[in-house]
C-alpha cells in the first residue's frame, strides 16, 4: 500500500523556492531535507496544503500568490527613525537586516531601506511580502512521528 501524506504526518521534503523571474530565494539542495509536521502550521498554509495527498518520492511544483504566502506589502510598515535612536556607533547600511527592540523588549526584524540626513528608514514588512512564490518539492520520507522520537536510546541522530 502506498503511503500518502495526511494531516498529522511528519514529512521530510527537499524544496526550492523561486520568484516569478525564476530566481531562487531558498533551497534545501545540499542540506538535510526539511521536516514538516503537516497541519501544525509550522510553515505557510499553502505549502502544507500542497503536501497533502503526495506520495513518497513524488515531486510537485506549486505557486502561492502573495496573499497565500507572506501577504501584501504594507507601506505603513516603513518607518523613519533618527540615527540617535540607535546605539552609539551604529553605522546603518542600506539593504542590511537588523533587529529592532521596542520598549517591551520585543524584537522585530527590519530592512534598512534608506539613510539620509541622520535619519534611517526601516521596512518592517516580511522580505517576501508582496511576492508570488513558486515551490518545487520532493517528498523524501513520511512518518507518523518526528525524527527525534524515532531515534532510540544509544543511537547517534547526528549521523543522519
Amino acid at each position: 500500500m502506498m503511503q500518502v501524506v495526511k494531516k498529522g504526518d511528519y514529512v521530510k521534503v527537499h524544496y526550492t523556492g523561486k520568484f516569478d523571474n525564476g530566481a531562487v530565494f531558498e533551497s534545501s539542495t545540499g542540506c538535510a531535507p526539511l521536516q514538516v509536521h503537516v497541519g501544525a502550521r509550522e510553515l505557510l498554509q499553502g505549502f502544507e496544503d500542497a503536501l497533502l495527498g503526495m506520495t513518497l518520492n513524488e515531486t510537485k511544483t506549486f505557486t502561492l500568490a502573495s496573499s497565500e504566502a507572506y501577504g501584501e506589502r504594507d507601506e505603513q510598515l516603513e518607518q523613519t527613525f533618527a540615527l540617535s535612536d540607535f546605539p552609539e556607533g551604529f553605522l546603518p547600511q542600506v539593504g542590511e537586516m537588523i533587529l529592532v527592540t521596542n520598549q517591551e523588549q520585543d524584537e522585530f526584524p527590519a530592512l534598512i531601506r534608506g539613510v539620509e540626513d541622520e535619519m534611517v528608514r526601516l521596512d518592517f514588512n516580511h522580505p517576501l511580502a508582496g511576492k508570488t512564490l513558486t515551490f518545487e518539492v520532493e517528498v523524501m520520507e513520511i512518518s507518523d512521528r518526528p525524527e527525534a522520537d524515532r531515534c532510540g536510546a544509544g543511537c547517534s541522530c547526528s549521523d543522519r
